[in-house]
C-alpha cells in the first residue's frame, strides 16, 4: 500500500474575518498555538506520509504563502485550482495527478483547518481506515462521536454492527441539523459528526466519480492526458472553467453504496468561527480569551484579540473583539456564524482592500 496525502486549502475563512483575508485566511494563519493551521496539519502527518507524497491543493492568491509555510514540501507538490469549484473537483484533480505517479496509491483527503489533538491517535486511525479502504476498495470516512447536539456540522448515521475492526457500513448522510434534529441524532446513538476527512484508493475514487459524476470524470480524463506536460496547467484552466461546483459529499459519497466509516478516538474540532475557537482557547478567572495590550473592567466571557494596538472594553460579557490594523470585529458570541455577511457586504460595494 502506497499512501498518499491530499490536503484542500484553496478556502477563504470568511467567517474569521477581519484577521482572515482572501491572501491569508484561516489555514494560514495562527489561530490556535504557536504553528498555522496548514502547518500542523502537515505535521501531524509525520511519520505516516514523507513530505514528497503530500499534495497541497489551494489557489493562485494563496500559493506563495503556502509554499512560504511549507518549505518542506516539494514545489511541484503545491497545485493552484484556478477557479474554485468544490471538493469533488478539487479531490479530482488531485486524484489524477497522484495517479500518474501510482496507479496502486491510497489517498487521505483532509481540510488544511481543522484542530485535531492526540496526533498518534489520528495517525493510527487514518492507518486502520487506509489498510481497509485499500483491500475493500471502499470509500471510508472519519466519524466524530458527537459531544453536544451542534448545528454546524453534518451528521453520518451508520449501521453498529462491525465489518472490520472498526469500520461500520454508513447508511444516511445528513446535512446540518436545527438544534432539535441535532439532539434526535445525539439521543439515538448511531450518529456521527462528519469530520470531512476522506480515505480510499485512487482508483476506487475515480471509478465512483465516473458513475456519479460523468462529466466531472470527463473533464478529468482531459486533465490526466496532460499530467507531466507543459499543456498541464493550460489544459486546467480550460476544464475547469466548464465543471460544475459540487462537493464530494454531494457528489458521490451520498451516492456510493462502498462508503464506509471509522470512528475517532481523537478530539477534534472544525473551528468553524470566532466561537470555536473562544471554546477550545485558555480563559482567564473571569472567562475572557485576552490577547494583546488590553485593558478590561467588568468584562466577562469573552473573546478579545488586539495584538498591535492599545484597546480597553469595560463592561460587556459574550462579546467577540477582533482589532486590527485596518478593521474593528465587535459581535456577540452568540451571533459568530453572522461574520461572512460582513464579507459578502465588503464584496458588493467592492471594499476589496479590506477582504
Amino acid at each position: 500500500m502506497e499512501l498518499y496525502a491530499v490536503i484542500m486549502a484553496g478556502g477563504v475563512g470568511s467567517r474569521f474575518w477581519p484577521r482572515s483575508k482572501e491572501k491569508k485566511p484561516k489555514q494560514l494563519i495562527r489561530i490556535v498555538g504557536e504553528n498555522t493551521m496548514i502547518q500542523d496539519t502537515v505535521k501531524r502527518l509525520e511519520g505516516l506520509i514523507p513530505n514528497d507524497k503530500i499534495y497541497i491543493i489551494t489557489n493562485k492568491i494563496q500559493k506563495l504563502r503556502v509554499k512560504e509555510q511549507l518549505p518542506q514540501i516539494p514545489e511541484a507538490n503545491i497545485v493552484d485550482e484556478p477557479f474554485g469549484k468544490n471538493t469533488a473537483a478539487c479531490i479530482g484533480l488531485a486524484s489524477v495527478i497522484i495517479k500518474k505517479k501510482s496507479k496502486n496509491a491510497v489517498m487521505i483527503t483532509l481540510p488544511a483547518d481543522h484542530l485535531i489533538k492526540d496526533d498518534a491517535e489520528f495517525r493510527n486511525c487514518l492507518l486502520t481506515a487506509a489498510e481497509f479502504a485499500d483491500k475493500s476498495k471502499g470509500l471510508v470516512t472519519i466519524g466524530i462521536t458527537p459531544s453536544r447536539p451542534e448545528t454546524g456540522y453534518g451528521y453520518i448515521q451508520f449501521d453498529e454492527n462491525e465489518v472490520d475492526k472498526n469500520i461500520y457500513n454508513v447508511l444516511t448522510f445528513a446535512e446540518k441539523p436545527n438544534i432539535e434534529t441535532a439532539q434526535r441524532f445525539l439521543e439515538a446513538g448511531d450518529f456521527l459528526w462528519n469530520s470531512g476527512i476522506f480515505i480510499w484508493s485512487v482508483e476506487t475514487i475515480l471509478s465512483e466519480m465516473k458513475k456519479f459524476l460523468p462529466d466531472l470524470s470527463d473533464g478529468l480524463d482531459k486533465i490526466e492526458a496532460a499530467v507531466g506536460t507543459p499543456d498541464f496547467e493550460k489544459q486546467v484552466v480550460q476544464v475547469y472553467g466548464q465543471l460544475k461546483s459540487i462537493s464530494i459529499d454531494y457528489g458521490v459519497m451520498e451516492k456510493s453504496e462502498k462508503v464506509f466509516l471509522t470512528k475517532a478516538d481523537f478530539y477534534w474540532n472544525d473551528v468553524g468561527n470566532w466561537e470555536a475557537v473562544y471554546e477550545i482557547s485558555e480563559k482567564n478567572e473571569e472567562g475572557n480569551v485576552v490577547i494583546g495590550d488590553m485593558y478590561t473592567e467588568n468584562v466577562f466571557n469573552s473573546y478579545l484579540f488586539s495584538p498591535r494596538k492599545f484597546s480597553a472594553v469595560i463592561g460587556v460579557e459574550n462579546l467577540i473583539v477582533i482589532n486590527t490594523n485596518e478593521s474593528l470585529l465587535i459581535c456577540h458570541r452568540n451571533n459568530a456564524q453572522d461574520v461572512r455577511q460582513i464579507v459578502d457586504y465588503l464584496k458588493m460595494n467592492k471594499r476589496n482592500e479590506l477582504i
